[in-house]
């Protein structure tokens, strides 16, 4: 009897997802609970758990393909498997190699027509992709199974180019002369040449990123204003209490606290850069939701710290380490992406000396942090090197005022120069 393996509930306001990457194969054992799959939304990525302990059987949605919620995805079967057997062979090559080389080569007719249940999606797409003959390839799987590593492996090893030999009869009658013609020169290999065109489509999340970058730039009337500020005291308290503050609070003290806690004192102050537009009205929030932005490699998150004014400078630290942590994983939840009322993004992390950050609809404000540059600076009529910071603060002209836009940066700015402030809140 077999069990069907079912796309969850997707998040509200998502009506499908995209299948990433499957964790497992067909035949491969399966524990309750274990991630089988993996769904891209415009959002988050989610994980499909295994609903029971057994042999994964049929998939039936291969990866690249498009899911709604409840539909099926693939089947499990009972069973105990063969974990053991499969550890075994996928951890240990030298054992693996002998014990494959026949079955794999058996198998060999029967692969290049593509039906063979050997060769996963992803394994397919890669043969077909490069023009592989499966039999070629040393499989390390179980039962003859040809994993993706082995495709990469043997595409490394340059087995792609070996195998022009053996098919240049049918070349010219598939392809046009141009396309034959790297094959069958070794030293010009097409993966590496200097004309090649790839093209990828774009996930869901950066399909979401564009859409909403877009929307921005169209909707809102968009200004930046820029400053700069001294980072000096706040690096001396840094330096002076880290240690401290490792210690008791168990989380490193970084930048971002300063600037979160001098963002929310300049956000009372200006109400209206805490605010959004709904329709023709002004809608003015009464907490500070403040959105954090992370990198990924799937592209750019904001995950966003609720009620930041009531939290201290260690929970802050604590939030933030643990947004880019899961950011990275893929495990940030759609909850944790919705809501803020104003947004944080540090391109100083990539070296960046200044630039306009893009607002984060339907949000009024963002403040955009910088690389902390050594630079001589005019002090009491001497000339002295500072470790400075431009700040730049995107905002949306239809509600916030020029004034306002330019004193809530050089409030920030107040506040960071003089730490004692943001405890004080004078």
């Amino acid at each position: 009897m077999s069990t069907e393996v079912k796309v969850p509930a997707l998040p509200e306001s998502v009506s499908e997802a995209t299948v990433v990457t499957w964790h497992k194969q067909p035949g491969d054992a399966v524990e309750r609970d274990e991630n089988l799959v993996d769904l891209e939304t415009d959002k988050v990525v989610l994980e499909v758990p295994a609903p029971e302990d057994g042999v994964l059987g049929e998939i039936l949605k291969p990866e690249g393909e498009t899911v709604t919620a409840g539909e099926v995805v693939a089947t499990l079967g009972e069973g105990e498997g063969a974990a053991a057997p499969a550890a075994a062979a996928e951890s240990s090559s030298a054992d693996a190699a002998p014990t494959v080389a026949e079955p794999n080569a058996a198998a060999a007719p029967a692969m290049p027509a593509g039906e063979s249940p050997a060769l996963s999606p992803a394994v397919r797409h890669l043969v077909d992709e490069h023009g592989l003959d499966p039999s070629r390839i040393p499989a390390t799987g179980r039962n003859g199974r040809i994993l993706k590593e082995d495709v990469l492996r043997y595409i490394e090893q340059g087995g792609g180019q070996a195998e022009a030999p053996s098919t240049p009869a049918p070349a010219p009658a598939s392809a046009p002369a141009g396309e034959t013609a790297a094959p069958a020169t070794p030293t010009a290999a097409m993966p590496t040449g200097e004309r090649e065109e790839r093209r990828v489509p774009m996930t869901r999340l950066r399909q979401r990123i564009a859409e909403r970058l877009v929307e921005a730039q169209q909707t809102a009337a968009m200004l930046t204003t820029f400053n700069e500020v001294n980072m000096q005291p706040v690096m001396d308290i840094r330096s002076r209490y880290k240690d401290q503050f490792v210690k008791t609070h168990d989380t490193k003290l970084g930048f971002m606290s300063f600037f979160v806690k001098a963002a929310v004192e300049a956000l009372k102050r200006f109400p209206a850069v805490n605010a959004s537009i709904d329709g023709t009205d002004i809608l003015y929030h009464g907490y500070y939701d403040i959105g954090i932005a992370v990198s990924t490699e799937r592209g750019l998150m904001v995950p966003v710290l609720r009620d930041a004014d009531q939290l201290s400078f260690a929970e802050i630290e604590a939030a933030i380490a643990d947004f880019g942590q899961r950011a990275q994983q893929g495990k940030i939840e759609i909850d944790e992406l919705t809501g803020g009322t104003f947004t944080i993004t540090n391109g100083g992390i990539f070296g960046s000396l200044v630039s306009t950050p893009i607002l984060n609809p339907p949000q009024s404000g963002i403040l955009g942090m910088h690389k902390i540059q050594e630079r001589p600076m005019a002090e009491n009529g001497q000339v002295v090197v500072r470790p400075m910071m431009y700040l730049a603060h995107s905002y949306d002209h239809r509600i916030i005022d020029g004034k306002e836009a330019v004193q809530f940066l050089v409030t920030i700015k107040d506040m960071l120069e003089d730490p004692a402030r943001l405890l004080l809140e004078v």
